[in-house]
């Protein structure tokens, strides 16, 4: 069987959904806690596939003694470009995959001020008429944000995805795919990003920008799952 090699980095942002998604596709999935000394492999076989989460870490922590993990994940992406494995990076992965590319990955700034994407938001996607990534999908889709970093575009990608606020939220580079945005999420998670990030979520959307989120998913979320997982799977 194929195996899909999946790297978390803290341990209330795990798969999700991708983790049925990958199985139903006939993957045998192998989560790596990176953040409690799971090993991040030097390569990826033929075959098979490579996820990179999401965290609350970034590019910018990559000398960091606290997360070590990060140079080695670099260090992979790099290889997995060179040998052109399929992978996909959500959020950190997305920023990481743009990185080891040799974009540039910094702080989401507009007009002097630091932007939070932080809750959910409508997606404007491109191509959607010719891009495989993008099957049944509308042009626009709600999707869940919980980031503050952008990336540059890595030379040859192509892109797939776009805010106002955030130029760059999807592109494909060869067989690898990076999406800024959450489409894996379930309600449980949202609630623990909620709780464990709550600092992030006031400091994006005021006192009561929590419970809005809360609110927000109850409303967006049920949608949400058919799409989400139709681009998953896609």
């Amino acid at each position: 069987m194929t195996r899909a090699i999946v790297l978390q980095h803290v341990p209330f942002e795990g798969p999700g959904r991708i983790r049925p998604i990958l199985e139903r596709l006939g993957f045998a999935v192998d989560i790596r806690e990176v953040f409690a000394g799971g090993a991040v492999p030097e390569g990826i076989a033929a075959g098979d596939a490579l996820v990179v989460m999401g965290g609350p870490m970034g590019v910018g922590d990559l000398d960091d003694a606290r997360y070590p993990f990060l140079a080695r994940e670099v260090a992979l992406l790099r290889r997995v470009i060179a040998d052109d494995r399929p992978m996909l990076g959500i959020c950190l992965g997305a920023q990481l995959l743009a990185h080891a590319a040799g974009a540039r990955v910094y702080q989401n700034v507009r007009d002097g001020r630091r932007v939070l994407e932080v809750g959910w938001a409508p997606v404007d996607f491109i191509g959607i008429s010719n891009r495989p990534e993008l099957t049944g999908l509308t042009e626009q889709e709600v999707m869940l944000h919980w980031h503050g970093d952008t990336f540059d575009l890595p030379t040859g990608a192509t892109h797939l995805a776009s805010t106002p606020a955030c130029r760059h939220q999807a592109f494909r580079l060869g067989r690898q795919v990076g999406l800024q945005f959450h489409c894996e999420v379930d309600t449980d998670t949202i609630a623990d990003w909620v709780r464990e990030d709550a600092a992030y979520v006031e400091l994006a959307n005021g006192a009561d920008g929590g419970k809005r989120i809360l609110a927000d998913t109850a409303r967006f979320l049920p949608p949400h799952r058919e799409i989400g997982d139709r681009l998953l799977t896609n």
